[in-house]
């Protein structure tokens, strides 16, 4: 089987602010994000990733962690991370910062759950970089302040998607990764 295309999970470490269901809806993005035949990415986190991770594997689909620690006993004992849920893991060494510019550059398009500041870094990133942007409503945390963020920054949503429904959310992301390939792809013959 080949994989279209990597899309990522950003999302809260820490659920609190999170909507009640986080756990369900995240297991569901991950779920479908495999049911569309792509691979998984997220920051190897606990939490909104985390869960999105576990729906990957219940999918049996392919899961990648970025750590921002530089070992797996320093991501396991210093970070307090898991490990358990992935198939391949990227040990950066470049902290929370490092390890979220390498994560969303290494992926197609990234999907926003719930969130906190880091997950707004992630979603920035994203952002300037052009990259398609799924952002699951009602989730809480950033992912439901992301609309007012753009509305106010002068500069509209730009490839930046919004629904409340994982499965419509996955597949007009794709969408929008397919025209993009498109576009890379596209040669013109100049004489």
């Amino acid at each position: 089987m080949r994989y279209k295309y990597k899309i990522a999970v950003s999302g809260a470490s820490q659920v609190k602010r999170c909507a009640k269901n986080i756990k369900q809806i995240s297991e569901e993005i991950g779920k479908e994000i495999i049911r569309q035949n792509c691979i998984l990415i997220t920051g190897a986190t606990t939490g909104a990733p985390y869960y999105s991770a576990m729906g990957a594997k219940k999918a049996r689909g392919i899961s990648i962690g970025f750590s921002p620690a530089s070992t797996e006993k320093e991501h396991l004992k210093r970070y307090r991370l898991p490990g358990d849920v992935f198939d391949l893991m990227v040990y950066t060494g470049f902290n929370y910062a490092g390890r979220n510019l390498l994560m969303t550059k290494a992926s197609d398009a990234v999907i926003i759950i719930c969130g906190r500041i880091g997950t707004l870094n992630e979603f920035t990133i994203a952002f300037e970089d052009k990259k398609p942007i799924g952002v699951l409503e009602g989730s809480g945390g950033t992912a439901d302040l992301i609309r007012i963020i753009l509305s106010s920054g002068y500069r509209g949503p730009k490839k930046t998607i919004f629904s409340k429904n994982p499965k419509k959310l996955i597949e007009e992301v794709i969408k929008l990764i397919k025209k993009d390939k498109g576009r890379n792809h596209k040669i013109k013959n100049k004489k």
